[in-house]
C-alpha cells in the first residue's frame, strides 16, 4: 500500500470503545443524573464490570489506570470500598434484574486474596441475581499468579480468562519492564484448563520499543501453540501525556507508522493462517468461538473491553475509574483511589463525571459500533432507529468526503469499508465524530 495513504491515515484518533469517547465526559453529569438512571432503566439483563487499579509492578507499555503497590493493606481498604459500592448501586437497580456477564480489569485482578475473593462474590451474590451462564472473565499477569489464586478465580465461576502476553522477546520484555518467559505463561495456561476454565484469550501488542516484525511473529507462534480460544492483537498506545510512566520508554526505538503496519499486516496473516477469524480491527476467534458466531450472526458489540459478545444495554462500572453506560449515558467514577474510597465510606456514589446522549449521539455511536463490528452500516436502518436525529450521519456530502482513496463504498444504503480500506477503519469513523475538534484530548496512532 502507498506509504503517504498509510502515514495519513495512521494520524491518531480514538478507538471507539465507545462515542462520545472519554475525554469529552464532563462534570456537568454526577450522582443525581446516575441514580435517576439506575431507577429509570429498569428492564433488561446487566453486564458488570470491576475495575482493580493494583499490580505487583509498574509496566511502562501500560495505559490502564492503575499503581504499584508493595502491601497488601491499600488493596484491604480499596476491597471494602468496592463491596460497598455494590450494596449502594444495588438500592437504585430494580430487584430481579439478571447479570448476563462480570468483567474483572486493571491492574492485576489476579491480585485479591482468595479469602477477599469470596468476600466480593458474597456481595455480588447478596445484591445480584447473577443469571446462570452468565460469562465471567478476567485479566491475568502470569508472572505473578499462582495454582492457589487461580483456583480461587475458578471457584468464583470464571468462564473466560484473558492472558497477558505482549511480547516474549527479552529486549522488549526488558524494555516495557515486564519480563515473562513463555514457560511461565504456558503454565498458567494449562493451569486454567486443568481448572475447567472453558475459553482462554492472549494478549499480544505489536508497536513496542525495540520490537521487530520477526519478534512479533515468533511471539504469534508460541502463542498459537497455546492453541487459545482468541487472541488480541493491540496496536501500542503510547500516550506519555496521559501515563507518565511511559515517559521511560525511548521514542526512537518505536516503531513508526509504515513499520506498525507491516507488523500488523504480518500478525494477522499469521494468525488468520492458523485458521482462526478475524474479529474488527484486532481480535482474532476460532470458528466455533461464541465472538466469532456472533460476528456470523451480526450481533457483535464493542464496549468499554474491546470487541464483546455481550448483549446487555446497561453496564454497570465499579471501583476506581470505572465507567458504566446505560441508555441514558455514560457515567465514570473518580479515578484516584483514596478519594472513590472516602466517596464511598461517606455513602456516595463516586460519580466524577458522565455524558448524557442526545438521539443523535446514540445515532452516531451505532453507526460507528456497526463500523467497528461489521465495517458498514445502513442508512436505511439508521433512520428506522433514530428518524431525523440520523441526518448528520446520512449527511450525503459527509459520505462523499471518502471516495477518493478507495477506502470505503456507498450503494445507496449501505456505508462499507472496502477491504483494502478496513485497517483504517478507526480513522474513517473519526470523520463522524462531532466531538473530536472539541477540547484538547489527544490520541494513539491509528495504526
Amino acid at each position: 500500500m502507498n506509504a503517504d495513504l498509510i502515514t495519513r491515515y495512521s494520524a491518531p484518533v480514538p478507538r471507539y470503545t465507545s462515542y462520545p469517547t472519554a475525554p469529552h465526559f464532563h462534570e456537568g453529569v454526577g450522582e443525581t443524573d446516575y441514580i435517576t438512571w439506575l431507577g429509570a432503566d429498569s428492564h433488561g439483563p446487566l453486564s458488570l464490570y470491576l475495575h482493580i487499579p493494583f499490580c505487583d509492578r509498574l509496566c511502562f507499555y501500560c495505559g490502564c489506570h492503575t499503581k504499584q503497590v508493595r502491601r497488601y493493606d491499600p488493596i484491604a481498604t480499596y476491597l471494602k470500598a468496592l463491596n460497598s459500592e455494590i450494596a449502594q448501586v444495588a438500592t437504585y437497580l430494580t430487584a430481579g434484574r439478571k447479570v448476563t456477564a462480570i468483567h474483572f480489569g486493571g491492574g492485576s485482578p489476579t491480585i485479591v486474596s482468595p479469602a477477599d475473593l469470596r468476600t466480593l462474590r458474597a456481595t455480588l451474590d447478596d445484591n445480584f441475581q447473577i443469571a446462570p451462564g452468565c460469562e465471567i472473565s478476567v485479566e491475568i499477569d502470569p508472572t505473578h499468579v499462582d495454582a492457589e489464586r487461580l483456583g480461587a478465580w475458578r471457584d468464583f465461576g470464571i468462564t473466560r480468562a484473558s492472558v497477558g502476553v505482549q511480547d516474549f522477546a527479552p529486549v522488549v520484555q526488558t524494555a516495557i519492564n515486564r519480563p515473562q518467559s513463555f514457560e511461565q505463561t504456558s503454565e498458567v495456561v494449562e493451569i486454567l484448563r486443568d481448572l475447567g476454565v472453558g475459553s482462554i484469550n492472549l494478549d499480544i501488542v505489536y508497536g513496542l520499543p525495540h520490537q521487530t516484525r520477526e519478534m512479533l511473529l515468533r511471539t504469534i507462534d508460541l502463542s498459537l501453540s497455546m492453541t487459545p480460544d482468541r487472541i488480541a492483537m493491540f496496536g501500542y498506545a503510547h500516550v506519555p501525556w496521559v501515563k507518565k510512566h511511559q515517559s521511560l520508554i525511548d521514542t526512537a526505538t518505536l516503531a513508526g507508522p509504515i513499520d506498525r503496519f507491516a507488523m500488523a499486516r504480518a500478525g494477522a496473516e499469521t494468525i488468520l493462517g492458523a485458521g482462526y477469524e478475524a474479529i474488527g480491527i484486532d481480535h482474532f476467534a476460532k470458528p466455533d468461538d461464541s465472538m466469532a458466531v456472533k460476528l456470523r450472526e451480526g450481533a457483535l458489540r464493542r464496549n468499554f473491553q474491546g470487541y464483546t459478545t455481550d448483549g446487555a444495554e446497561a453496564l454497570i462500572g465499579l471501583g476506581a475509574s470505572s465507567i458504566g453506560r446505560l441508555p441514558q449515558g455514560y457515567v465514570q467514577n473518580i479515578t484516584a483511589t483514596g478519594l472513590y474510597c472516602q466517596s464511598v465510606s461517606e455513602g456516595r456514589l463516586p460519580i466524577a463525571r458522565g455524558f448524557a446522549l442526545s438521539d443523535a449521539d446514540r445515532a452516531t455511536a451505532s453507526a460507528i459500533e456497526d463500523l467497528m463490528c461489521h465495517y458498514a452500516f445502513s442508512i436505511a436502518e439508521l433512520r428506522a432507529r433514530f428518524g431525523d436525529a440520523a441526518d448528520d450521519v446520512c449527511s450525503d456530502a459527509l459520505r462523499e468526503s471518502f471516495n477518493a482513496d478507495g477506502f470505503v463504498t456507498f450503494d445507496g444504503d449501505t456505508f462499507a469499508m472496502t477491504p483494502m480500506g478496513r485497517p483504517f477503519v478507526r480513522t474513517i469513523a473519526s470523520r463522524f465524530d462531532r466531538y473530536i475538534n472539541q477540547g484538547q484530548a489527544k490520541h494513539s496512532a491509528a495504526i
